[in-house]
């Protein structure tokens, strides 16, 4: 199963881990499909560690799942660790507080195991993730010119057969 983010820094073609984390994924995915986050900003963006995304308001205090609850819980694996660049993971406010917001890793990450759901990895598209990591910031981390999401292109949906 995959998805590609069409980015203003090019295209990210993303892995995700639905056996592993199908809750998450099925969040993502129906965010994708509903066109939730085409238009969002790259609101965090911190060289050597990560690129977050998914908040509509563009502030990185919004967004909700696709439920009625804002929030849905951590589906976290031992198997499934921040240990690369291009790692796919949920941002969220707390253990069990998910919501749309998530995040690529730019390198190995250990301390945020445990802590955030890792549910996908980039599969083609590293240079989009190389560009993006090298856009001027601000004093919060805030890209100074705004790079967004353009539109996301669901390759399969499960969810699809889900309902």
């Amino acid at each position: 199963m995959s998805v590609t983010l069409h980015t203003d820094v090019g295209d990210m073609k993303v892995e995700l881990f639905c056996e592993e984390c199908p809750k998450t994924c099925y969040n993502f995915l129906a965010l994708c499909a509903s066109d939730y986050y085409n238009g969002c900003v790259f609101h965090r963006n911190v060289r050597g560690f990560l690129a977050q995304t998914g908040d509509p308001s563009g502030t990185g205090k919004g967004g909700s799942s696709c439920w009625e609850q804002r929030y849905f819980p951590d589906e976290i694996h031992e198997n499934l660790k921040h240990s690369r660049r291009g790692i796919l993971s949920m941002a969220n406010s707390g253990a069990n507080k998910n919501s749309s917001q998530f995040f690529f890793t730019y390198a190995e990450q250990a301390k945020l195991d445990g802590k955030y759901t890792v549910f996908g990895h980039v599969i083609h598209g590293l240079e989009a993730l190389d560009d993006l990591e090298k856009v001027p910031v601000d004093e919060k981390h805030k890209p100074i010119t705004d790079i967004k999401i353009r539109r996301v292109t669901i390759h399969a949906n499960p969810i699809a057969e889900w309902g």
